[in-house]
């Protein structure tokens, strides 16, 4: 599309991943059915906390906001990425790449922010047992998570009008699987500075102060389970702590590896590695996590099989 002299580009091509023709087929297939684990795992999760009862409690409203986030944030990607694994035409519409940029930011922001709220929750659980349910009172918990889809709504759209005030009038190959904005912003021909002042502050606001909270909850958890006289007591306090820890981890790593220590040769290999592991490796995996390490999600399972059981014998 020609705007006066000037060559205005209204689709991209996304280069996808460096993998050699001859392994498509095979990455295709893992790629496929990590996917559809994640769908999978993710929705089971979601159904288990909505029809049982005894899982209609703060910890398990955030974690089933978390699967749902999981889930779309796999589903921002994915998708497109196999098509074009399948396809001869690797191209995505520019309004289409804006609304990638959009949701991959909104269900990546809203993870974030439910880490946060769980890890609170599990901070008053440890910290002040008695109290817990005054204080993670449902108005409590509901009002956490209409803000955390307020904030990732806030968020997500500040960035996608910023971005679609640049023009894009050169390159518009993007080396990478989805439409990144940082790689977006070195393909633009307009001035980027205000879109890269507004991602410095908004990174300090919304990936380090969360991160800052969560370790912070963490300390206190810890300076309270040491003063815990019997071994017992300890290993309880972390057995309802490691699944959300190791979640944590899983999620900020990459990230922090991607963003924070962006590599010193720029490595387009590295950073599609990393962002396959916090866009299809992280979300696959924690449906596992809760469900292998919880007591609570093992017991609901059995008690619908149990009932199934029952229904399917009458």
């Amino acid at each position: 599309m020609t705007d006066g002299n000037q060559t205005v580009i209204s689709q991209f091509l996304l280069l996808g991943l460096p993998i050699p023709p001859e392994n498509q087929h095979l990455f295709y297939t893992l790629f496929l059915a990590m996917y559809l684990i994640t769908v999978l795992g993710n929705l089971i999760i979601i159904i288990l906390i909505l029809r049982d009862s005894h899982l209609h409690t703060p910890m398990y409203l955030f974690l089933s906001n978390l699967s749902f986030s999981d889930l779309c944030f796999s589903s921002v990607t994915m998708p497109k990425l196999l098509q074009n694994m399948q396809s001869q035409d690797p191209s995505i519409p520019y309004a289409g790449c804006l609304a990638q940029i959009y949701f991959f930011l909104f269900f990546g922001d809203l993870g974030n922010f439910l880490l946060v709220a769980m890890a609170y929750d599990r901070y008053v659980a440890i910290c002040f047992p008695l109290h817990y349910n005054s204080i993670m009172s449902p108005k409590l918990c509901v009002s956490l998570v209409l803000l955390s889809w307020v904030l990732t709504t806030f968020h997500a759209m500040l960035h996608t009008l910023l971005m679609a005030r640049l023009s894009f009038c050169k390159d518009n190959v993007i080396p990478h699987y989805f439409c990144d904005m940082s790689a977006l912003l070195k393909l633009s021909c307009s001035d980027t500075y205000v879109n890269e002042v507004v991602i410095f502050i908004v990174v300090s606001i919304f990936l380090i102060l969360p991160f800052a909270l969560i370790i912070m909850s963490y300390v206190r958890i810890v300076s309270s389970i040491l003063k815990v006289p019997s071994s017992r007591g300890i290993r309880k306090a972390f057995s309802t702590c490691g699944s959300h820890l190791t979640v944590v981890s899983l999620f900020y790593g990459p990230v922090i590896g991607l963003y924070l220590c962006p590599s010193a040769n720029n490595s387009t290999v590295k950073d599609t590695v990393m962002s396959l592991m916090y866009t299809v490796v992280t979300p696959m995996l924690n449906p596992f996590i809760y469900s292998l390490r919880n007591r609570d999600i093992k017991e609901a399972l059995e008690r619908i099989f149990c009932k199934k059981k029952i229904q399917l014998n009458l």
